[in-house]
């Protein structure tokens, strides 16, 4: 009797836990409209709106290579499987047309489809949902003033539970916490401000946080570095391999160009960023500069010296001082160490050439690829170069990747790390390599990847801009 009543008492646990479990899950579907006719919007609202798209990115994760600006169809590959994004132009059948602006701003704040559905979070809504409704307004006008363009979304590739969107519904109750930003009192409006920005829709950390073995980002470790699709995404915390400690100059010139000389030139997942901060107002890309290096800390008077010395020695990027003989460009390629050699003839001509950034090559001492805690993007780029930006003036490195074999790149990046990068050597490097050259590892490359600007939607550069 008495098992019997403990079994009956966990089903009913049960029962009761499943259906509260369901009740938190469900959520109705909000109506569908007609679509808005274009002249309905502020003019002044939709320019607003245009500025906060190029500043979340909507345009880098809602278009396909090939395809039409914000149709949907980019395929996102995650440790779980691969999602698909979804069309947002205001297409009445297959994109956002009947949605209410109620519905885009549940969307936002809570992840949740027009028809109640939850979403996955590779839409970041941890960091949309702390956007203001002022600014969701603006992005909904922004967005329902697109040309419509017919797109149905793409089936996801995900294994059973994970293509039910209703086991969604405990991820968030494990790690979402619904916004909007709550402005901290202890410090300044510029600060803040870059806070809400970085944080909400430049969803930041969603590439620079590590994340757990479910997907979500690691509290307690905010900025310590993160993967995107093939490439490292540095440490911007107290942690940051810097050669040169940024400062929100620094911070603010790269984010607005795409380079600086003392920290390189943008590439992979951060290439488009940078490319549609040039397009945010100059006082919201400082702050986020501002709030990024807060971050950072201030740094110690003995690194202050090492950067202090670092400078004097190799003196700025294009100061056309040439290298010394005592310079790795001198070692003949016919002997000394293999990476040396290897750098002599097929890197140090640019590298060491003194002609300033973006088109020359960075002094490597000031590299964060050779510094940082990963060699992925020092060994994407070694592999696949920087290729021209159609169109657009911009920097050109030649790929390797077939001229190197595996062991001639693992020589050269060692060489690399030991010479400029002032920090031990990298753990798994022959690994990295195999897994960067191989097939199914390429590191994604995007139409945006270049220092290109790129607007929001091309057809406003110079109208709404």
């Amino acid at each position: 009797m008495r098992t019997r009543n403990i079994a009956f008492s966990l089903l009913a646990l049960v029962v009761l836990g499943g259906g509260a479990f369901a009740a938190y899950a469900w959520h109705p579907a909000i109506d569908p409209i007609d679509p808005p006719r274009r002249e309905s919007f502020d003019p002044a609202l939709v320019r607003r709106g245009a500025q906060l798209a190029a500043l979340g990115n909507c345009n880098v994760c809602h278009t396909a290579p090939g395809g039409q600006v914000f149709a949907g169809g980019l395929a996102l590959p995650t440790p779980f499987g691969t999602i698909y994004s979804t069309n947002i132009t205001p297409d009445p059948e297959t994109g956002i047309g009947r949605w209410s602006e109620a519905a885009f701003a549940r969307s936002m704040r809570a992840g949740l489809d027009r028809d109640g559905s939850h979403l996955y979070p590779a839409f970041p809504y941890n960091h949309f949902t702390l956007v203001s409704d002022e600014d969701n307004r603006a992005l909904y006008a922004y967005l329902m003033t697109r040309d419509p363009v017919r797109a149905p979304a793409r089936e996801n590739d995900l294994p059973f539970p994970l293509n039910q969107r209703f086991v969604l519904a405990g991820w968030k109750l494990l790690f979402f916490r619904e916004g909007p930003y709550r402005p901290a009192q202890d410090q300044g409006e510029e600060w803040n401000r870059g806070a809400y920005l970085a944080e909400g829709l430049g969803h930041c950390g969603a590439c620079h946080t590590p994340r757990n073995a479910l997907g979500a980002e690691k509290r307690g470790e905010h900025y310590a570095g993160g993967e995107a699709e093939g490439w490292h995404a540095y440490a911007i915390n107290a942690a940051s391999a810097a050669a040169v400690p940024w400062t929100t100059d620094s911070m603010f010139d790269y984010l607005r160009r795409g380079w600086h000389e003392h920290h390189g030139i943008a590439r992979g997942p951060m290439a488009p960023v940078t490319a549609n901060m040039a397009y945010v107002p100059e006082e919201d890309a400082r702050a986020v500069a501002a709030y990024t290096v807060a971050g950072m800390g201030q740094p110690s008077a003995e690194r202050q010296r090492r950067v202090e010395a670092l400078l004097a020695a190799r003196g700025p990027v294009g100061g056309g001082a040439r290298p010394a003989a005592s310079d790795s460009q001198t070692v003949p390629a016919s002997g000394g160490e293999p990476g040396a050699a290897i750098y002599a003839g097929a890197c140090a001509t640019c590298h060491e050439a003194g002609r300033p950034l973006p088109f020359g090559g960075i002094n490597l001492a000031f590299s964060s690829g050779v510094r940082g805690e990963s060699p992925e993007n020092l060994i994407n780029v070694v592999l696949n170069g920087l290729p021209a930006a159609e169109g657009e003036r911009a920097p050109i490195m030649p790929g390797f990747r077939g001229v190197l074999d595996d062991a001639q790149l693992v020589a050269l990046l060692s060489h690399l790390r030991a010479r400029f990068g002032e920090a031990p050597a990298w753990e798994g490097l022959d690994k990295a390599v195999r897994e960067a050259r191989s097939g199914d590892r390429l590191a994604s490359s995007r139409p945006t990847d270049s220092v290109q600007a790129a607007p929001a939607d091309p057809t406003q550069r110079g109208t709404t801009w």
